[in-house]
């Protein structure tokens, strides 16, 4: 079969990757509609992160999976302290920290600030052009803040393509 960015086809799809998918559709779907994110989204990424890492790499595995979970919170956990983001969104990044490991954290991260700073700017040109042209009616509230597991789930995902 032909490769994808250097690796066998088949070799992409792993267990990894799906739960990476299916926890990040979950947080977008539950943050976008509700602007929430329930515990069991980042509890079933930190589970799934530590059985894969554990089952396929053993101690080493599950300790890259613990401190990836650890650095995702914490990192984290400093905006949640300076008010730019919710606590849904740290436990999501520790989650998702513990699927991708120590090595692919920071790359994560990085991917989430560009598409989340992206994101915002998409948000407030658009909440711009709203008020120009009076689309918003006068005194409808509208929230501050910005769904942010979008931004998470997308910067994880570019973070676990090969390459």
């Amino acid at each position: 079969m032909e490769s994808l960015f250097g690796r066998p086809l088949k070799n992409c799809m792993t267990t990894e990757i799906w739960i990476a998918g299916i926890v990040g559709i979950a947080a977008i779907i539950e943050d976008l509609a509700a602007r929430r994110i329930s515990n069991w989204i980042p509890i079933c990424a930190l589970v799934g992160g530590i059985a894969y890492h554990s089952t396929t790499r053993g101690w080493h595995g599950l300790a890259s999976s613990l401190g990836g979970a650890l650095g995702g919170f914490l990192v984290f956990l400093v905006f949640y302290l300076l008010g730019g983001m919710g606590g849904g969104d740290v436990k999501l990044m520790g989650g998702f920290g513990a699927l991708l490991g120590v090595s692919r954290l920071l790359q994560a991260a990085l991917f989430t600030a560009l598409i989340g700073g992206l994101l915002a700017a998409g948000v407030l040109a658009w909440r711009a052009a709203a008020r120009m042209f009076k689309k918003q009616a006068e005194g409808t509230p509208q929230s501050e803040s910005i769904p942010y597991a979008p931004a998470i789930a997308l910067g994880v995902w570019l973070a676990m393509l090969p390459g």
